[in-house]
């Protein structure tokens, strides 16, 4: 079993990874020094996965191999994000099952074989600092997700090789970060201003229930 749980906050633009430290949450850096990694993964010429940043900054000279926003796609049918997958510069297909995919270098992936690569990548930011193996997460998705894109992005927890123990509504985490079930019963509005999308969340907190 973990050390420790960390919680990841799996973005359509970019993606953080923290845990739990002396009471109170911190955010962990990743390889590159940085707070946030970019939820992007490239292929290269050579065939070799780039993740993160680094794959951010060939997107312009590699735009059929490198996919952004993947977290679009996260268990929806092609059929349903068929005039947003048509903007893409990669190229996303209708699988068999008629679930979308990407197709990159003539080899097809699921959206979430792709999230697992920046999942991984956050799962050794965390070992790095840590010091020791992480393989359980708790990973935010936004309200309106529904079973399948919350079964995807368990999917791609565990192809990542973490044990997702729970998938938490994001305005929810929002809430508990601030400590905001621990005060008076009240409603409050949450307000993600998120890469992909801006969503508003109406919530009623209090006596530790959100």
């Amino acid at each position: 079993m973990s050390k420790h749980v960390i919680g990841i906050d799996l973005g359509t633009t970019n993606s953080v990874v923290s845990c739990m430290d002396g009471g109170e949450t911190k955010v962990i850096v990743n390889e590159e020094g940085a707070r946030t990694t970019p939820s992007v993964v490239a292929w290269t010429e050579k065939g070799e996965v780039l993740v993160g940043q680094v794959a951010r900054r060939q997107a312009v000279t590699n735009p059929k191999n490198t996919v952004f926003s993947v977290k679009r796609f996260m268990g929806m049918k092609y059929d349903a994000v068929k005039a947003e997958a048509e903007r893409m510069p990669y190229e996303v297909v209708k699988a068999a099952n008629g679930d979308a995919h990407v197709d990159v270098g003539g080899k097809t992936w699921a959206p979430p074989e792709i999230s697992a690569k920046v999942l991984a990548k956050l799962k050794r930011a965390a070992e790095a600092q840590l010091g020791h193996e992480v393989t359980q997460a708790v990973i935010t998705v936004p309200a309106y997700f529904d079973d399948a894109q919350r079964q995807a992005t368990k999917d791609a927890g565990r192809i990542a090789g973490l044990e997702v123990l729970r998938i938490i509504n994001e305005p929810t985490a929002a809430a508990l970060a601030y400590g905001l079930d621990k005060k008076g019963s009240e409603i409050i509005a949450v307000y993600d201003f998120g890469g992909g999308t801006f969503d508003i969340s109406v919530l009623e907190v209090g006596d530790g229930v959100v």
